[in-house]
């Protein structure tokens, strides 16, 4: 099985599109103000504690204060709280080791026991904030590792339920056990299975090094301050998936690649290979398809190959999908064997729909009707089948008696949104169209400008690939209009089709990759 990551580095910040088997299954947008993500570290001050919500709302620097659940408080909240006021006021040592352990809050307990208006707390973003909503936080922190997730203030060793060896099991927990400081549990990962001891230690190594760094940080900070950030998107991702059926990461800059390689050296090393500096004239995405991919996959409808298409709408409450069969033709077969083929054909191009575009919350899905009772049941295993690559948490409930299929699915962080709508180039979407919109002619204009004025012997441009087509046919009607230019200006003119331009759209470029300012 192929899966590639593909990493876009441009101006505004880096996008990372997760690919198996050529198709587009995760895609994820880091931008260069990104904060507040899961897995951060912050000092903050309780602004208000709201006995009825038995919640309280925390000030970590957002326009929206954070949320605060008491059941998010974590067991060993007096623990972290004691600890941190201790480094905050100077007071003792950072030892960890050193340090004797509070009693754990009561299960059913108050907030207004445990919490006051004006208090400094050691939180940790668990849920990016959403639509109007500030983050959702804890405070039972966890450093996430290659291995292994730390878990301070406890002394529990646990092991990944999806490590079925019971032998496997025993030895991870024997060997983090021995190796694992006073005060200091771990969470053993999946990824850890048949793992060497020097391999598991020196990802606990780095991890105890996050932790010092974060209580160095501490001693001088002033709330709201972030005093531990978790890695990038793309550090992360690598860090969680990267496995042996993992062919290729792509990226197309040459400082990223330079930090991917020191990173996957890190985490594992002999596997530099697949890391490839992308050098090629064409937009990055562009080459690897991801452009078309993501403009047929974020829109309000769908479509299927065998010709079935999805309508999804969204909502605040919810998310609502309905599976329409469109023009699919299936020959000597039954209305309940095409519904049925037509709905596993959907089941798994809604699995990779979620996940690709992030959505969280509750999903109800309109299938089309199946009267036979063993059918229903099989696409509803055939979905829940397909959703176990899904890393966010999800429960897929069985049929209604309607047929619909309601899925709950974690939402972590916003919903990727994608605007696949393009505005008119004639009339800019209000309906009046310009009276003169010669694209060619302003193209032409260029070239010759490039060509006569500048001088320039080589030139690559870019434009949509509607215009890029056109301008590179060549047929009985049509002459072959970038071939036409070259010779006409001399200039030595490639044309490339660029599905991220509107279709006015033009950048020029010199033999060395240059944007040229026309």
């Amino acid at each position: 099985m192929s899966l590639e990551l593909v990493i876009n580095s441009t101006k505004e910040g880096v996008d990372v599109a997760l690919l198996r088997e050529k198709k587009l299954v995760e895609l994820h947008q880091e931008r260069g103000n990104d904060s507040y993500s899961v897995g951060d570290i912050y000092l903050g001050k309780v602004r208000k504690v709201v006995p009825s919500l038995n919640a309280a709302f925390v000030d970590v620097g957002y326009t929206k204060d954070a949320f605060l659940h008491y059941l998010d408080l974590g067991p060993q909240f007096k623990s972290l709280n004691k600890y941190s006021g201790q480094i905050l006021n100077r007071k003792g040592s950072r030892d960890l080791s050193k340090f004797k352990l509070e009693p754990d809050i009561n299960k059913d307990g108050k907030i207004n026991d445990i919490l006051s208006t004006g208090q400094q707390i050691v939180v940790q973003v668990a849920k990016e904030p959403i639509s109007s909503k500030g983050p959702r936080l804890g405070a039972e922190i966890t450093l996430a590792g290659r291995y292994v997730v730390l878990v301070p203030f406890s002394n529990k060793i646990s092991v990944s339920q999806k490590i079925k060896s019971s032998e496997e099991k025993a030895r991870l927990k024997r060997l983090l056990t021995s190796i694992c400081p006073k005060n200091f549990g771990v969470i053993i990962r999946t990824v850890a299975q048949d793992k060497k001891v020097a391999q598991l230690d020196q990802d606990l190594r780095d991890l105890l090094a996050k932790w010092d760094k974060m209580t160095s940080a501490l001693k001088t900070a002033k709330p709201p301050k972030r005093v531990l950030g978790e890695l990038n998107k793309t550090s992360s991702i690598l860090r969680d998936l990267l496995t042996p059926e993992f062919t290729g990461v792509h990226v197309n800059e040459e400082g990223l690649h330079g930090e991917l390689l020191d990173y996957i050296q890190t985490i594992a090393p002999g596997r530099e290979k697949i890391l490839r500096r992308y050098s090629g004239h064409k937009d990055i995405f562009e080459h690897f398809g991801i452009h078309r991919q993501i403009k047929a996959s974020f829109g309000k409808q769908v479509n299927m190959p065998t010709g079935a298409y999805l309508i999804i709408e969204h909502t605040e409450a919810m998310h609502v999908i309905d599976v329409n069969s469109g023009n699919r033709v299936s020959k000597g077969k039954t209305q309940e064997e095409n519904a049925l083929e037509t709905n596993m054909e959907a089941a798994e191009e809604i699995a990779r729909i979620l996940r690709l575009r992030d959505m969280g919350g509750i999903i109800a899905v309109d299938f089309i009707d199946m009267t036979k009772r063993e059918n229903q049941k099989k696409l509803h295993n055939h979905l829940r089948e397909c959703m176990k690559s899904d890393r966010a948490k999800h429960n897929v409930l069985a049929p209604s008696k309607f047929g619909v299929i309601e899925i709950t699915r974690q939402r972590v962080r916003p919903a990727t949104k994608i605007d696949t709508v393009e505005t008119c180039p004639c009339c800019d979407g209000n309906g009046n169209a310009k009276p003169t919109m010669l694209i060619l002619d302003e193209l032409e204009s260029k070239v010759n400008y490039i060509g006569t004025e500048m001088k320039v012997k080589s030139c690559r441009m870019v434009v949509h690939p509607f215009i890029a087509s056109y301008l590179n046919q060549s047929t009985g009607l049509f002459k072959n209009m970038s071939k036409d230019w070259s010779k006409k200006y001399g200039v030595k003119l490639k044309v490339d089709g660029n599905a991220s331009l509107d279709l006015v759209g033009s950048i020029f470029e010199n033999s060395s990759g240059e944007v040229i300012d026309v």
